[in-house]
Order: C-alpha cells, then sequence, then structure tokens
C-alpha cells in the first residue's frame, strides 16, 4: 500500500534535506566524484555509440579514454610552454621595470634623495611594514601551494572516477531504476527522460 502524499513529502523532504547537508559538509572530499559523474554522464552516449558499432563495453570506453588523454596532453603541450615563455620573459623585465620605476620616482619627487623627506620615510615604514608581515605572506604563499596540490589531484582522481563510473553506467542505472518506488516509477523514468532529452539538446 502507497504512503499518503503528506508522508511521502514529509520523507523526501526530510531525504533531500540530509543529501545537501552531506553534500555541503563533504564538498572538497566529493567534488572530484561529482565532476567524473558529470564527465561519464555525457560521455555515456558516446560510449553507447561505440557499443552499438560492435565494441564492448570496455574497449568503447578505453577508446574514450585515450582521446581525452590525447586531447589533454596536447592542450597542455600548446599552454605549458606558453605560460613558461611568459614567465621567463617577465622575470627578465623585471630588472628593467625596477631601473624605469626607480628613475620616474627620481624624476617625479626629487625629495627621494634626502633621507629625511617625507615620502622617503613612508616608503621605509611600508617596507618595515611588509617585512613585518611576511609570516602572513608566508601562509598565503603555503596555501596556493595546497591550492595547486589540489588541483593536481583533481586532475589526477576525476579522470579516474570517469573511467571506471563510465564503464558501470549502465549498471548503475539499472540498479537505481530497481529501487526506484514501483508505484512511481513510470512517471520518475518520464522525468528523468525529459531532463535527459533536455540536457542533450
Amino acid at each position: 500500500m502507497a504512503l499518503p502524499v503528506r508522508d511521502q513529502l514529509k520523507y523526501w523532504g526530510f531525504a533531500a534535506v540530509v543529501f545537501f547537508v552531506v553534500l555541503w559538509l563533504l564538498g572538497d572530499v566529493i567534488l572530484p566524484f561529482v565532476l567524473g559523474a558529470a564527465i561519464a554522464y555525457f560521455l555515456d552516449p558516446v560510449a553507447d555509440r561505440l557499443e552499438r558499432l560492435g565494441t564492448s563495453r570496455a574497449v568503447a570506453v578505453g577508446i574514450i579514454t585515450f582521446f581525452a588523454i590525447l586531447i589533454f596532453v596536447v592542450l597542455a603541450l600548446l599552454i605549458i610552454p606558453l605560460l613558461v615563455k611568459q614567465t621567463a620573459d617577465l622575470i627578465e623585465a623585471v630588472p628593467e621595470i625596477a631601473a624605469n620605476l626607480q628613475t620616474f620616482l627620481t624624476e617625479r619627487f626629487p625629495d627621494l634623495g634626502d633621507a629625511n623627506s617625507t615620502i622617503r620615510v613612508s616608503l621605509a615604514t611600508i617596507g618595515e611594514t611588509v617585512q613585518s608581515k611576511g609570516g602572513e605572506v608566508l601562509n598565503t604563499v603555503l596555501a596556493s601551494f595546497s591550492g595547486v596540490v589540489n588541483a593536481i589531484v583533481l586532475f589526477v582522481l576525476v579522470p579516474i572516477v570517469a573511467f571506471y563510473l563510465l564503464y558501470d553506467w549502465d549498471d548503475m542505472v539499472a540498479r537505481i531504476d530497481a529501487l526506484l518506488p514501483r508505484d512511481h516509477a513510470p512517471t520518475i523514468r518520464k522525468l528523468a527522460g525529459e531532463i535527459d532529452r533536455t540536457m542533450a539538446g
């Protein structure tokens, strides 16, 4: 016997609240799995088409993974050298920029040559302040390094998650379908199909 609509809304509402709270608490941990699931979802039609052409699911996923890695490597080879070159050019230009800045300040503010000038004292104060904030700067650098490490982990973990989810996608969908309430399964399937067609364009 089906539950009354009010009870169903109560249970589903509670489940939704718990779900979003868990997502909020595990945001950083669950992000690679969410991204991997999204990638697997969008690549599943490609895998299905390759299967219809006669390949197995494993071969289809392997082909998709190979081309995805190939595209990533090509983009990395195109972008990384450009970034390295721009960084090297910036480092080489730093002395010239500093010299130009010194010349500009000397011409613009002749009082900089006076050790007791207000501008020079202010600059010295700023320098002392920056020096005293060295710990905070170090913490910022470490935080940036941690962000880079997290990004690297993300780039490594997401493809692995996407690979396994894509490989088992049809089985997962079938298992989820088996868990649907039998009374509402046709409606849920219809809504899911409409969402899928809308996202597919």
